[in-house]
């Protein structure tokens, strides 16, 4: 069972170069980033229908990002070529060996434009290699305060751009930053789709990294007691190595620079594994320590265990809740950890490990009270998702379960991987809900904040009214609440807020800039409809 996330089709090398001169050409600013607006151009010379390449622009940009790098191009080419040989043009053909078998399409008068290019361009290579975005360094130069509409090519550039003119001068003014979430960096947009792996010890979270990888990854341990004792990074790299993880946080082309907060007891307990692997080109996975049974393994660890799982949830594209059937008990520990995934449900994912272990009737019984125990702690009223399955390297056990059984687990896993197999196809619609959710999240902090200001005595006794003000915090929520509209269910945790406030001083707070608040409202309303509209399927 293999998890092939972007299968492309093979070519030779010859058409390799020609793909590759055909790109350099389409690929007119040379930014390494095929456009809509090239698309439109370079696909005409196809004469296919409109409604053709439609469908060929779906399939190629699958991860709906506006643009087309090189990989995706070739598979447009390849599809494009399917299409002239009168085949239909859909999905089911990147899953099929026809792909490799496909000639360069017919481009008309793309040969006399190229001999033309070539022509000017005598003493220049056309293998050009691709020119990092134009948004790479928008993050680097502190001059910058506009970003031109012009240099973005994609709609994570156009997020980017957002974030810098609207939404950041909001959460530096109101330290967003400081009670919320860290403030985005460039490799916090670019960063691959992540996948977290939770669950208490012994129930198969290292394994199932395995079983997807097909191979071990550097600093592995796997055994019946609790072994994997750090968070675990593990993605894609030239070689296999292991980085401890204070070099990880500092590196600025990695998304782990907000765990510096968490101090060095937890980058001790962390570090980053990498490795040259397919699957690890398109998702990172995380793996976690086991979460033990009892109150005094809260007290040992020396790190906010609850508050780092909180902060990779945030980043995360998919959580995958591991359980075995022999310790189907939710420690308090855990019941912690499941409630800081509050808001990120969407995301959430039950795994039923090792359920090869038992028989058809244990299976069913241990399956009714795992959905018991989890709708206690989920607290919701729907029912959760749960895979049932066993994910490791070894034959499944027929003499437990039968073929039927076997059957059923064969099916459930599919399905899982299905979900695996989404991930990086939905990444650019996860990033834009994320940003979307952190814009309110912001919005709401600032009225909050700018609240806290107004309620302060102007020269006496500012010590006891914001004493005063700490202690009734659930009041002075509903007040903003109810003066600016807002749902109750997106403010903030309540005790960790009032927490975070005792070391602050209220009187230095900003008063409320209704500017700032107009110019994130407008980027929601307006702003980024209109970048998903500028970057969909240019023949939709």
């Amino acid at each position: 069972m293999e998890l092939d996330i972007v299968p492309y089709g093979s070519y030779s090398t010859d058409h390799q170069n020609l793909y590759q001169e055909w790109f350099n050409y389409a690929d007119e600013d040379g930014d390494g980033r095929f456009t809509g607006n090239e698309a439109i151009k370079f696909f005409a010379m196809s004469n296919l229908s409109r409604q053709e390449l439609k469908q060929v622009w779906a399939i190629a940009d699958s991860k709906r990002e506006g643009y087309l790098g090189f990989k995706d191009f070739v598979i447009a080419m390849q599809l494009i070529s399917l299409g002239q040989s009168g085949r239909p043009i859909s999905h089911d053909m990147l899953s099929r060996d026809v792909l490799q078998f496909s000639k360069p399409p017919r481009m008309e008068g793309l040969d006399a434009l190229l001999a033309k290019k070539r022509h000017k361009q005598k003493d220049k290579h056309l293998n050009v290699s691709p020119q990092p975005s134009p948004s790479s360094n928008w993050f680097d130069s502190k001059s910058v305060k506009k970003v031109p509409a012009s240099s973005v090519t994609s709609v994570i550039d156009g997020l980017k751009r957002l974030y810098l003119q609207k939404l950041k001068p909001l959460e530096v003014t109101y330290r967003f930053n400081d009670f919320v979430s860290p403030l985005l960096t460039n490799s916090d947009f670019d960063a691959k789709p992540m996948v977290l792996l939770l669950g208490q010890y012994s129930t198969g979270k290292t394994t199932f990294i395995r079983h997807m990888l097909k191979s071990n990854y550097p600093g592995a341990h796997i055994g019946p007691e609790p072994t994997t004792d750090r968070f675990v990074v593990v993605m894609s790299g030239p070689d296999e190595r292991s980085i401890p993880g204070n070099t990880v946080a500092v590196q600025a082309d990695m998304p782990f620079g907000g765990l510096t907060s968490f101090g060095t007891a937890f980058l001790s307990k962390f570090e980053c594994s990498q490795m040259p692997h397919p699957l690890l080109e398109h998702i990172t996975f995380v793996d976690s320590p086991g979460v033990l049974s009892g109150e005094k393994q809260r007290t040992q660890r020396q790190y906010d265990f609850t508050g780092v799982t909180s902060w990779f949830a945030a980043k995360c594209d998919l959580i995958l809740l591991l359980f075995d059937p022999h310790k189907l008990d939710v420690s308090d520990e855990f019941k912690r950890v499941i409630a800081s995934l509050r808001g990120h449900d969407d995301k959430i994912r039950v795994v039923l490990n090792k359920a090869d272990q038992v028989d058809t009737q244990q299976l069913m019984r241990i399956y009714g009270a795992l959905m018991w125990s989890l709708g206690k702690v989920l607290n919701v009223p729907e029912v959760s998702r749960v895979y049932i399955g066993s994910f490791n390297d070894k034959p499944l056990n027929d003499d437990v379960n039968g073929p039927l059984g076997n059957e059923l687990f064969e099916k459930e896993q599919d399905d899982l991987l299905s979900d695996l197999k989404d991930i990086p196809k939905k990444a650019c619609d996860r990033k834009i809900n994320e940003f979307v959710k952190r814009a309110r999240a912001a919005k709401i902090h600032a009225y909050i904040i700018s609240h806290l200001k107004k309620q302060m005595p102007a020269m006496i006794g500012k010590s006891k009214a914001q004493k005063k003000l700490i202690d009734n915090m659930e009041t002075e929520f509903a007040k903003v609440q109810r003066e600016f509209h807002l749902p109750p269910g997106d403010f903030p945790n309540v005790e960790h807020f009032k927490e975070t406030l005792s070391g602050y001083n209220f009187d230095k707070f900003e008063k409320l800039k209704p500017r700032m608040i107009q110019a994130v409202d407008d980027m929601l309303a307006h702003d980024i409809p209109n970048l998903l509209k500028t970057f969909r399927n240019p023949y939709g």
